[in-house]
């Protein structure tokens, strides 16, 4: 998430109270998560197993819990609950506005786009041309949805990220700053749910067509003329690349990745990432005619008994 003007260290240091080390003019464009961060970002990390891997990130300003050598052209923010003052931030740049109508008087909808009844459309929407959304469609603030796109009856776009943090006195959301973002010629089936990004975008890429009540976990990339079947469940921060075929009731884990052209046959859990232009199946995942042949040398044993 960029800031709609840059800000300086000691800015953001006095908005959520912490010190910090560097120069206060040290400029802050935005804010990110560490799989996404540019230069210019902030990332938080609150725990030692990760403090590497923030330091030492594209990110130039580090929200942390610790006083530690600064790596040089960055600087530090020292927070007692870094994941505290990250959603500080985030509501500070990004806040909450109720809308006043169904569709929001700053939604911007294109020439020959046709938006049927009980339709919800929020804040700053983008909405191409010639695109049809079915009743009782929902589309969150700062979505964008490009040309030629059919969302069908109650799909969700830009539901907030399932993402908690465990705490004595029960579970800490982190705040959702992101969008989703729909390429052209993309088509939803009906209830269907794309939750926002955390600080990035959640992204369907063109000519990507997704059956009915299939869900999109957050910061989740998918990309060019893929093919998603029925209940299916992406988690958080997956990478589908081109041409991607994922038939009925398969679910991957988080940060995984999915190569081009691959095919997930149905019911598979894909736990790990996969590589482009084979087929698999199964869970564990495994390329199917392993899988398969796994379970006819399974079902030979179980006879010979």
């Amino acid at each position: 998430m960029k800031f709609s003007k840059p800000q300086t260290l000691k800015e953001i240091a006095q908005l959520i109270n912490c010190d910090f080390i560097g120069d206060e003019e040290f400029e802050i464009l935005g804010i990110n998560e560490i799989h996404v961060v540019t230069k210019g970002d902030i990332v938080f990390v609150d725990h030692p197993k990760y403090y590497d891997k923030a330091l030492n990130s594209a990110a130039t300003t580090i929200l942390i819990n610790k006083k530690v050598d600064c790596p040089q052209g960055k600087s530090l923010l020292i927070s007692d609950d870094p994941f505290r003052d990250f959603n500080k931030i985030t509501n500070h740049f990004n806040p909450f506005v109720a809308s006043k109508n169904n569709i929001s008087d700053t939604a911007i909808i294109g020439e020959g786009t046709i938006i049927q009844p009980n339709v919800f459309i929020g804040n700053h929407v983008k909405i191409g041309k010639n695109c049809v959304i079915h009743p009782n469609v929902t589309i969150y603030d700062n979505s964008v949805i490009g040309n030629n796109v059919t969302i069908h009856a109650n799909t969700v776009l830009g539901a907030d990220a399932f993402y908690y943090k465990n705490r004595p006195t029960g579970f800490d959301k982190l705040l959702s700053g992101g969008r989703v973002v729909l390429k052209d010629n993309v088509d939803l089936g009906a209830s269907c749910t794309i939750d926002k990004g955390v600080t990035g975008d959640t992204t369907i890429g063109e000519g990507t067509k997704i059956d009915n009540q299939v869900h999109v976990g957050h910061d989740t990339i998918i990309g060019k003329k893929c093919l998603i079947a029925s209940q299916t469940g992406i988690a958080g921060c997956v990478i589908i690349e081109d041409e991607v075929t994922i038939w009925g009731q398969v679910g991957t884990n988080s940060g995984i990745t999915i190569g081009k052209g691959a095919i997930i046959l149905g019911q598979t859990g894909v736990t790990k990432s996969v590589e482009g232009g084979k087929s698999y199946f199964g869970t564990p995942v495994e390329e199917s005619r392993e899988k398969l042949k796994q379970l006819a040398g399974l079902k030979r044993l179980l006879k010979e008994k």
